[in-house]
């Protein structure tokens, strides 16, 4: 970015040889960047442990007696059935059927029954990063939601002007557990979102209930606890005698852990009568069971992060055990946390009572208690307690494609589940075996709905190779789970400091959905649990080493960061006395060499791959920098593609990403070229073949054509470009045109955004584009009889039927103009009480005279072209068609436009 410009000759491998004017050198090629990762990697996650996860969360499936159970075990993929080029012309969906291993188990008999049972037609990821649902392209748009976990909020009173404190505790899946400090100094509780209670009718609550170390769950506890009054003191000594209990003891008058559970109850369930048991079982059923509740690996790493040392420091868990992930060193706070918990008084809890294990993904008692201890400490303003910004992206994570099929799937085998206890208790227990319980429907349908229906599942954007590749990469905030146009306020929307290296500040449309939709930043990548990292430079003792860190943006938070085009001399040492960095909380300093951790791998690390083509971007007003970035993705491809004088070095990495160019796969040499096909003979002498795509339309209309760049006999690299798609120059993306542009007014012609053209970009094409319209018709059973594709049309003359072939479609080459037949169709019409003199015809020329109507597909007006292809599909030819359709054909027709008025040019 910083004077990054690189301009272009031809060189001796037929491509463009780039001379960089950089002054910055980047330790991390743009070369070795995977700029599709974010689908693939997601996709490949799935397939391999995903749905792994899924099938061992469901398995057991058991009746209500417990002696029949269904488990299922390995699955696997076989071979998608059709090609992505078969699925694409005949309108199906790519997919590979999907095989389970599941087990059925009559504990009463010891019996188990195996089988691999049959799940589906899943959808498979092509290898550009997209879908193929029912025919047409897809992308599955990744979503950055707020991360399960636990946040710490305040806000001011507006009558009293006081502080108000609050804390909500929310997992993946399950019920919201709130906490508050209100503005009278009362400690209330909200849980699943009823009416607010007393903290301390909670405390008390849980004293209820303790952990079954041999079941490994939640339990309620004896009669005698559930009976035995939990003191005040006792309360107050577990708080450190903070004020806001004492005063909200005196409102709670429930002591026994029985009275706390039921009065719990009664909020949650108005109008039922409680017990003990039922009001137990309730809330062990909210938080402590997995199956209800989930706080995912992700929510489980927040947690102890945010509240490890406050489990510490009570001494609810050993340092090892609050550590945020379960394999690493336990981190230095910690550690001192753990010995400040061995001066803290013993907290009295029922002796010999189990523990949840602390990296599980149900909440787990000792959480719920250090929450309410540490919003105490937070509501003091104690050091070392702080609340969250729900905007940092350290707090939002990405749920890309895998996780959010993966949740699809969850919710198909649950209603699956349901059927599957049904079916046990109604079959003949001899005659089960795992086929017969299992019924395929309520997945594959829920699968299918997320596809053709769910918002994050879009018709893939494809005017240019760009357009598609930043589709890919784009991040909404929107979508089920997300945001709302509506909801959404300014905060949300607005650039946040932890964006930096992670989401573009630059590219986000303008409009209603101004900042809930990103696209990732060029070098971030995304860690296990769903957050973004951005690679760093490490400098150590003032040195900037060829270690490359990837950070997260809370790992980010506590270094110290310089820029990359901060002066180093030949020794990787800076040249400065004093370096200018960002800091610990987002403020930028200057700091000596010694003090700084991190450096920027590049200028263009902060930015999107679309913003990143435009070369001296920094010189850019941010506003038209938006306008540019979002601008590029509406070019169509012109007949000539010509690549950028000026480019940013990005060009053929963008290009050959986006899946659109043909890349050698071996070291060898050309043995055929044609236009539509490229034979290399490899090293060791096997054939290569590549086949074009030749004249496709593209889900946008536009022509997506690709040509050979290499001639016979010329020997190519692995990795090599050997043939260009559209809007690409010898492998190099090449969205417009170079021409000589005079910036001066004209008689006024070229007020505001108008533009003189030379005649010569419309005669010789310079600026023409093809388009692609697709035309479609079909002949189905009516009640009155088949419809019919033919040439004999009534009342029509020979003319008109001259380039129609025998049976009535238009041949290919021919030249269209508004309102000519392209096929030939005619309807049964209503028959009528006939005359005398009809019947007489009728009866001399038999059926010829039946009455039929033209319906045939007609040219659309303001439609011109050649027609290009044509595809005819036949039930009679074994193709697979909607129910009372007979015959469907397809004609494709291409149309040349030259740049006219009303034409955009930017």
């Amino acid at each position: 970015m910083s004077d990054d410009a690189s301009s272009r000759t031809l060189n001796d491998r037929n491509g463009y040889e780039r001379l960089s004017f950089a002054k910055i050198a980047e330790p991390l090629p743009v070369e070795d960047l995977d700029l599709v990762a974010i689908q693939r990697e997601s996709f490949r996650w799935l397939q391999e442990r995903g749905l792994s996860e899924v099938f061992e969360e469901i398995s057991p499936i058991s009746d209500f007696t417990g002696q029949l159970e269904l488990s299922f075990s390995q699955h696997r993929f076989e071979e998608p059935k059709n090609s992505q080029d078969e699925c694409k012309e005949k309108d199906m969906t790519y997919a590979a059927p999907l095989f389970v291993t599941a087990e059925f188990l009559n504990r009463g008999t010891g019996e188990l029954k195996q089988q691999t049972v049959f799940m589906g037609d899943f959808p498979v990821m092509t290898g550009g990063g997209t879908f193929i649902i029912n025919g047409t392209e897809r992308v599955v748009v990744s979503q950055l939601v707020r991360s399960p976990g636990v946040y710490f909020d305040t806000s001011i009173d507006k009558a009293t002007g006081r502080d108000l404190y609050g804390c909500k505790i929310i997992p993946s899946r399950g019920a919201w557990l709130e906490f508050e400090v209100d503005k009278r100094g009362f400690a209330g509780v909200r849980v699943d979102r009823k009416r607010k209670q007393h903290i301390t009718v909670l405390y008390r609550a849980l004293k209820g209930i303790v952990y079954d170390d041999a079941a490994q769950e939640y339990a309620l506890a004896d009669r005698e606890i559930l009976d035995e009054p939990v003191g005040n003191d006792e309360v107050l000594a577990f708080f450190d005698n903070d004020e806001r209990i004492a005063q909200t003891l005196e409102k709670d008058a429930l002591l026994t852990p029985a009275d706390a559970l039921m009065d719990i109850y009664r909020k949650l369930r108005p109008g039922e009568p409680p017990t003990p048991e039922s009001a137990g079982g309730l809330l062990i059923n909210l938080f402590f069971n997995s199956k209800r509740y989930d706080l995912a690996k992700v929510g489980r790493y927040k947690v102890n992060k945010k509240i490890g040392e406050e489990l510490v420091r009570l001494g609810l868990r050993t340092a090892d055990e609050a550590k945020p992930l379960e394999s690493g060193a336990v981190p230095d706070r910690l550690a001192a946390a753990a010995q400040e918990a061995g001066k803290v008084a013993e907290v009295a809890f029922h002796p010999g009572e189990g523990r949840a294990a602390s990296f599980s993904s149900i909440l787990t008692k000792e959480d719920v208690l250090a929450t309410m201890s540490y919003l105490l400490k937070l509501a003091d303003d104690e050091e070392g307690y702080d609340t969250d910004d729900i905007d940092h992206f350290g707090n939002r994570r990405l749920r890309s494609v895998g996780e959010l099929i993966q949740n699809q799937v969850r919710i198909g085998l649950s209603r699956m589940e349901r059927v599957v206890r049904e079916r046990m208790t109604t079959q003949d227990v001899e005659a089960i075996t795992p086929q017969t319980l299992i019924n395929i429907r309520p997945v594959v349908a829920s699968i299918k709905e997320f596809f053709g229906a769910s918002q994050l599942s879009q018709f893939m954007d494809q005017t240019n190779p760009l357009t598609g590749l930043t589709h890919k990469r784009r991040l909404s905030a929107l979508g089920p789970g997300g945001l709302s146009r509506e909801r959404a306020g300014f905060e949300v929307r607005d650039v946040h400091p932890s964006h930096y290296g992670r989401m573009c500040p630059i590219e986000t449309p303008e409009g209603p959905n101004i900042g809930l939709i990103g696209s990732l930043a060029t070098y971030a990548r995304i860690n296990e649990f769903g957050f973004i990292e951005t690679p760093y430079r490490k400098v150590v003792n003032g040195k900037v080493s060829d270690q490359i860190d990837y950070l997260t943006a809370d790992e980010e938070d506590r270094q110290v960061i310089a820029q990359a085009n901060a002066p180093l001399d030949n020794k990787f040492k800076f040249v400065n006395d004093l370096v200018l960095c960002r800091a610990k909380a987002g403020e930028v300093r200057e700091v000596p060499p010694a003090e700084v951790d991190y450096m920027d791998v590049s200028p263009r690390q902060i930015v999107s791959v679309a913003a990143a083509m435009i070369p001296f971007l920094e010189h850019d007003d941010a506003n038209r920098a938006l306008m540019g970035t979002n601008m590029q993705r509406q070019a169509v491809p012109l007949l000539r593609s010509d690549s950028p004088y000026v480019g940013t070095g990005l060009e053929a990495k963008a290009a050959r990403e986006s899946g659109d160019v043909v890349v050698a796969e071996t070291d060898g040499v050309v043995v055929e070229v044609a236009a539509d096909r490229i034979i290399i003979k490899t090293d060791d002498n096997k054939l290569e073949k590549h086949f074009l795509r030749k004249f496709v339309r593209t889900n946008q209309g536009t022509c997506y054509n690709q040509k050979p760049i290499v001639d016979e006999g010329q020997e190519v690299a692995a990795g090599q470009v050997i043939a260009d798609g559209p809007c690409t120059d010898l492998g190099e993306m090449a969205l417009g045109q170079n021409l000589l542009v005079a910036f001066m007014s004209w008689e006024g012609f070229n007020y505001e955004d108008a533009i003189i053209l030379s005649e010569r970009l419309v005669k010789e094409d310079v600026l023409t584009s093809i388009h692609i319209e697709e035309h479609e018709v079909d002949a189905r059973d009516t009640k009155l009889g088949a419809e019919e594709i033919t040439r004999d049309i009534p009342n029509v003359s020979e003319e008109v039927l001259a380039n129609l072939d025998e049976r009535g479609v238009i041949r290919i080459g021919a030249e269209v103009n508004p309102g000519d037949v392209l096929v030939g169709k005619v309807t049964p019409k209503g028959e009528t009480e006939l005359t005398p003199e009809e019947r007489l015809l009728r009866a001399i020329f038999g059926e010829k005279a039946r009455e039929v109507r033209d319906t045939s597909l007609k040219v659309p007006h303001g439609e011109v072209g050649r027609v290009i292809g044509v595809r005819t599909f036949s039930r009679d030819d074994g193709d697979e068609m909607p129910p009372g359709v007979n015959e469907l054909v397809r004609v494709y027709v291409a149309q040349k436009r030259k740049i006219s008025d009303g034409d955009k040019l930017a």
